[in-house]
């Protein structure tokens, strides 16, 4: 019952959501789409969660990042940015690596951020960071004792694959105003 009202208010907010940002691609409106189910399978995985997309100042869901290497890396992932819910921009990730690695991954992304300041220097690609050193690892309760650094807090979901590493390396993000 209860994921059955969950599954009902996501998609009414989808269908609101997307009937007054007509101006989504076809592309756009999919990774909106699978933001959504994405939001849902971390909410599902740690339902302390649902508090922290309630509680953010603005936050963006990569959804689909693809991740690979063999001694040189990359990563890259296209996502959506909300405040106070409402769909406010498209983002990308890119993710370049060096070092002891092996192998792909799939996973999904969410970045939470606590105040203005923190999206505003999202919003004006001046955020980046090691992604391996500031992510949490979404299970039962990883979201309990996660705190914002800098104004920001990540959070990953492994989708599937199986990615060997030990590497340093960034990840470099850039926005697009969805009223543009």
């Amino acid at each position: 019952m209860k994921f059955n009202i969950l599954s009902v208010s996501t998609a009414l907010f989808l269908l609101i959501s997307l009937s007054s940002n007509a101006q989504l691609s076809q592309k756009e409106e999919k990774i909106f789409r699978d933001a959504q189910t994405a939001k849902e399978a971390f909410i599902e995985t740690d339902g302390l969660m649902k508090n922290l997309f309630r509680n953010a100042y603005a936050y963006v869901i990569l959804p689909n990042v693809g991740k690979g290497g063999m001694g040189i890396g990359g990563a890259a992932g296209n996502g959506v940015v909300f405040k106070n819910d409402d769909l406010i921009g498209m983002a990308k990730m890119t993710q370049l690596t060096i070092g002891f690695q092996w192998g792909g991954q799939a996973y999904r992304e969410v970045i939470f951020f606590e105040n203005s300041e923190a999206l505003d220097r999202f919003k004006e690609n001046r955020l980046e960071f090691s992604a391996q050193a500031s992510a949490v690892a979404v299970t039962s309760g990883a979201s309990a004792n996660a705190k914002y650094s800098d104004g920001v807090m990540i959070f990953t979901q492994t989708k599937g694959g199986l990615m060997y590493e030990a590497s340093v390396g960034g990840q470099k993000f850039s926005f697009k105003d969805i009223s543009e």
